[in-house]
């Protein structure tokens, strides 16, 4: 176990700090693995709203990103990423579904459980981040990562609303 540093001593919940950093520096590059993966989902859609629905994902991601870079700053440190093991294990699975279903009336479907799944993913990151967030009272980064949970759980029922209303319905 780390040694606590100066920078986390003082805090309130000190402890969670560098759990709080790891996770931040993990969504972080998930949401840049995400934004290529949205791309391809994308182009793969047969339904225009659920295209439409990933490139309004993919630009809400990339404010993520950003909005992540402004919570670093918060906590005094570089925005830097790590490779997120199970953000590329979604995508690899979506590209699996992509490749299993090219040609088939259920394609739109299998996109919307993949997507949803990532979508689960990012709601219990931004979740634990939110609370570790405030334990620690900083403010300023709970409120920017409580406003991207609430748009990543707002991307789930859309998901939801648009495989309901047309992906999973026999036409």
């Amino acid at each position: 176990m780390a040694n606590k540093t100066k920078s986390n001593s003082n805090m309130p919940n000190g402890h969670l700090h560098e759990l709080f950093v790891d996770e931040l520096r993990d969504i972080l590059g998930a949401e840049k693995q995400l934004l290529k993966g949205l791309k391809k989902m994308a182009t793969k859609a047969e339904g225009e709203s659920l295209k439409a629905a990933f490139e309004e994902h993919r630009m809400q991601t990339e404010e993520h990103v950003e909005r992540l870079k402004k919570v670093f700053a918060f906590v005094n440190l570089s925005p830097r990423g790590k490779t997120c093991k199970a953000m590329e294990g979604l995508l690899n699975e979506a590209d699996e579904i992509m490749e299993s279903f090219e040609d088939a009336a259920v394609l739109d479907a299998a996109l919307i459980s993949a997507a949803q799944k990532v979508e689960h993913y990012e709601i219990a990151s931004y979740g634990c981040l939110v609370t570790y967030a405030n334990l620690m009272e900083h403010r300023e980064a709970a409120e920017l990562l409580s406003q991207t949970l609430e748009e990543e759980k707002n991307t789930d029922v859309k998901l939801t609303e648009i495989a309901m209303q047309e992906a999973n319905m026999a036409m």
